[in-house]
């Protein structure tokens, strides 16, 4: 998931954390938009990486989309996480700026959160364009960048979104959750939406799609209704320039 020493020490002492935090049933986010994400990504046979595979729950639902996955990530220990629940076809223990793969390699490449683990994110970009094929696609998920840099002022479904300090820069985050007996330790980096548009376009990469996903809720869910007011994920989906 990460690209720098101090990330990848980080996510290599949480790998069992995060492989308990994120297989756990409907237990974070991801769950309350999986059928979004399927729908966005589309149905396929055609041979997919994933960057930054984490233990595997992309991988495996590119697999059951019916891709041939190849699924990577900086953290060796992630990465024989997803190999034992049997994530994808091959696996590669690799940085997204370092993928050990030949050029157009690729027809589809997904980086699912992983981008914000990455500290240098226009290298990441040129490799994974390097190793997309000619008519290939690129899919990214992202915490959206602006409710990255503010907070709900309580729990409640109505309650104001604050933005404390300015939206621009880049900034180093770190944070702990707890929930449902699980605490989830999280690191990485936060930056606007025009940085990540202009390593995309410096990889020679044309933004094609663009999703702010709700996410599908109950009407007793208090924790996530608030999402359905303001993004929590920014969906993209690019493809080379000609």
């Amino acid at each position: 998931m990460t690209e720098t020493p101090v990330d990848r020490a980080h996510w290599a002492r949480v790998a069992a954390q995060w492989t308990a935090w994120a297989r756990a049933p409907g237990h974070d986010a991801f769950w309350a938009y999986r059928d979004a994400l399927l729908a966005f990504i589309g149905r396929g046979e055609a041979r997919a990486l994933e960057v930054g595979c984490g233990e595997g729950r992309v991988s495996r639902t590119l697999k059951e989309l019916g891709y041939h996955v190849t699924a990577t990530d900086a953290v060796a220990e992630l990465v024989d996480a997803a190999a034992a629940a049997r994530s994808a076809d091959r696996y590669a223990v690799a940085p997204a700026a370092s993928l050990p793969f030949e050029d157009g390699s690729f027809d589809l490449i997904v980086a699912y959160n992983v981008l914000m683990d990455v500290e240098d994110v226009p290298a990441a970009l040129v490799e994974i364009s390097r190793v997309l094929a000619p008519g290939g696609e690129v899919v990214i998920s992202l915490v959206h960048p602006f409710c990255d840099r503010g907070r709900f002022a309580g729990p409640e479904p109505d309650a104001p979104f604050v933005v404390e300090g300015s939206y621009f820069g880049r900034e180093r985050f770190e944070g702990s959750e707890e929930r449902g007996g699980l605490t989830m330790e999280f690191a990485g980096w936060s930056q606007p939406l025009e940085a990540y548009a202009e390593a995309l376009t410096r990889a020679g990469l044309a933004i094609t799609g663009l999703r702010e996903p709700v996410p599908q809720v109950t009407a007793d869910d208090d924790s996530r209704q608030k999402w359905t007011r303001l993004p929590l994920f920014l969906w993209l989906k690019a493809r080379r320039l000609a």
